[in-house]
Order: structure tokens, then sequence, then C-alpha cells
């Protein structure tokens, strides 16, 4: 009897490993979330925004917070992997909406990566004398072996990078403030008259600075490798979004204090400027920095899209060898070589500015669907487990919001 149940048991497909708790899903939400975007944009931001780049952040970061709210709800309802596709299968009842919104959430997560691999390599390249595309690919092997190594194993390895990177940011801040010669604006020069065609450059930015916030949403597709996701995942994506917003507001405004607009705006290595003046040893220090920031990113995307593969193919929308979880890590890993690959090839295909614009369209894309998906659970009023709820104006204003952003792009 023994030795048929050992049987049995060993028979049952491996799943995925609850072993993340608040402090590692809220430095996975940072990790994800802090990086490229604002180690690499806020010069493009400020050629859009001008001297209200930090206004652009700020619009951003309200985006995001009422989405935010919708997916706290949403991810205690369904803690489970590819967390967007299982709600709007929830929400429309249709299953093939669900595996576009799957499909849709995985490709924006290797858009991304691709887009922060190139910058990665870009960062390398001042260092090692070796072919970008060399480079660029490299990073991104690397970054799928970490990936394939385990859960608990590559998000500590990302959240270790993600305290260095958030130290990074804080030092940004601190010097320019307080260390380099302020050759930039006043904090008056920041604050934007209230009506005038200015606002049109700050609504292109938003849509720029929003790249700088995606990635709590990458957040849910870990649910399914949560310890007590119920407790656990409204608290870990609100204290993301509410850390992450400070870090680049602070920052933002520190490098336009410190950096005349002009040298900034044109600049593809932004943060950097704020030590022009520095020490030779500290402008190296902040230059490796960058590139553990920036290799981060392409780690937790990886870890993003490889659990959208592997939970879309768990619930029968894509081939079942997707689904392939290793016995001995317990990782995804037919998933994860299919987004390495499929990662790498992007990078070579398309330049960093086009991969960042796409990312964005294709979140806020998901977040209006993922939005209306909560409000119709909420008009049904079916009877509901225990879960964080979240009033029914919040996800009416996700939609508006993310509808008005995504609109700015044909301003």
């Amino acid at each position: 009897m023994k030795q048929a149940q050992s049987s049995s048991a060993s028979a049952q497909p491996e799943k995925l490993r609850r072993a993340l708790t608040t402090p590692l899903l809220t430095l996975y939400g940072l990790g994800v979330t802090v990086g490229a975007g604002i180690y690499v944009l806020v010069g493009t931001t400020a050629a859009e925004a001008g001297p209200y780049a930090p206004v652009s952040f700020l619009i951003a970061a309200i985006v995001v917070a009422f989405t935010a709210f919708s997916y706290a709800e949403l991810s205690t309802r369904y803690p489970v992997s590819a967390g967007e596709a299982a709600y709007v299968e929830a929400g429309f009842r249709s299953g093939k909406l669900a595996t576009v919104v799957g499909l849709a959430v995985a490709l924006s997560g290797m858009v991304s990566a691709a887009a922060v691999a190139i910058g990665a390599a870009s960062y390398l390249h001042g260092l090692i004398a070796a072919p970008h595309a060399l480079l660029t690919i490299a990073v991104v092997t690397v970054m799928g072996l970490i990936a394939l190594w385990g859960i608990t194993q590559s998000v500590m390895v990302a959240a270790i990078i993600t305290l260095i990177e958030i130290g990074g940011l804080i030092f940004v801040s601190v010097w320019g403030f307080g260390f380099s010669d302020p050759l930039g604006l006043d904090f008056v020069d920041m604050i934007p008259p209230l009506t005038g065609p200015h606002w049109i450059g700050i609504g292109a930015a938003s849509l720029l600075a929003f790249f700088a916030f995606v990635g709590f949403e990458d957040m849910a597709n870990v649910a399914e490798e949560v310890k007590d996701p119920v407790a656990t995942m409204p608290k870990a994506i609100v204290l993301t979004l509410i850390i992450a917003s400070i870090l680049y507001i602070a920052t933002t405004t520190a490098v336009l204090v410190a950096v005349p607009i002009d040298t900034l705006a044109n600049s593809a290595a932004p943060l950097s400027l704020v030590f022009a003046s520095a020490p030779v040893a500290i402008q190296q220090s902040f230059a490796i920095i960058a590139i553990v920031a920036t290799v981060n990113g392409v780690l937790i995307q990886m870890i993003m899209a490889s659990r959208v593969l592997y939970g879309l193919a768990d619930r029968g929308h894509l081939p079942a060898v997707l689904a392939t979880v290793s016995h001995r890590t317990q990782t995804p890993v037919v998933a994860t070589l299919a987004v390495v690959c499929v990662i790498i090839l992007l990078t070579l295909a398309l330049p960093i500015d086009a991969l960042a614009e796409r990312t964005s369209q294709i979140v806020l894309f998901v977040f209006v669907l993922v939005n209306v998906a909560l409000i119709r659970l909420k008009l049904r009023r079916e009877k509901e487990k225990d879960h964080f709820k979240v009033p029914m104006i919040v996800p009416v204003f996700g939609v508006l919001t993310s509808v008005l952003l995504f609109g700015t792009a044909w301003l």
C-alpha cells in the first residue's frame, strides 16, 4: 500500500514551491520596478517634459496606484501564476481572451527584459572591450541560468541586487542635493503652471515615466509561490509602489538640480552626470551599481514571463510542455528557456527606446482589461471567500487613468 501511495505521489506533476514572504516579495517587486527605467530614461523624460520631469513621474505613479489596488484584490482572489490571465478569464468568462492577455503580459516582460539587457550591455561596454551583441547575449544567458536555479535562490539574488540599486538611487539623491554643484534648476522651476502647452510634453513624458513603474504587476505572477498570499500580496504591492514613487521623484529632482537640463536630455546614462565632478573612484563605483541595476531587471522580468507561460500551459491554454517543472529546482525549465531565447532575439532586433514604448503600451492595454474584469466580478456580487477588497471606484479610475495615459502616445 505504501509503495502504491509512493508511486502515485511520484506520478503527480511537480508544482511550484510557496516560499516568498512579505520582505522577499517586496524586494522582488522593487527589483523589477526599480532599475533600467529610472537609470536609463530620466534623460529622455527630461527631453519631453523639460523641467517638469518629476511631475511626469508623479502622474505615472497616480495611474499605477489605482491599478495596483485592483491587483491587490485580484491577486488575493486568485493567487496563481499567470495572474492577469486568470483575472480576465474569471471576469469575462473567456478562455481565449485570457490567453491573449497572458501572452501580452509575457510579451511585455520579455520586451522589457530586452530593453534592460541592451542598457546593461551598454554600461558593460564601457568596462569590457567586447562586441555589444555578445555582451547582451551573455547578460541574458547568465540571468537565465540564475532563473533556472530556483525561485528562492533567484529571488534572493535579485533581492540583494535590489538593495544595491536602491542604495544607488539614494546615493544619487544625496550627492545631487548635498555635494554636487547646483548647475541645474531651482525647485520652483519644476512646478508647472496649471494651463499651457507644456502639459502635452508632460503627458508624453509620463508614458516614458510609466515604464519605470512597470513591474509591480509582475508580483501577481509569482502569487502561486507566496506564503499566505491574502495577507502578503496587498502589503507587498503597496510597499513597492510607495517606495518606488519616493525614490523616483527624489532622484529625478536631484538630477535636475545638479545637471543642466540640455546636457541631461542628451544623455544615455543620465544619473552618472550627477557625479561629473566627483572623484574617479566614486564615478566608477556608481557605474558598477548602474550595471547591477540593469542586470537585475533582466532576471526578474525573466522570472515573471516564464511563470506566465507556465501558468497558461498549466491551465491548458498553451502546449503542456511549457508547464514542465524541474523535479530538482521546482522551476518551469522549458518556459524559462523559451523566454531566454525570445529575449535574445528581441535584443538583436529592436532599439531600447522602441522596446520601452512598446512595453508601456502593452502593459496599459492589460491594465484596462484587468480593471474591467474586477468591475465585472464586483457587479456579479457572487459569494466570495475571504480576500482583500477595494471600493468599486478604484477599478473604474484604473480604467480611466490607463486609457488617458495610453492616449498620450498619439498627442
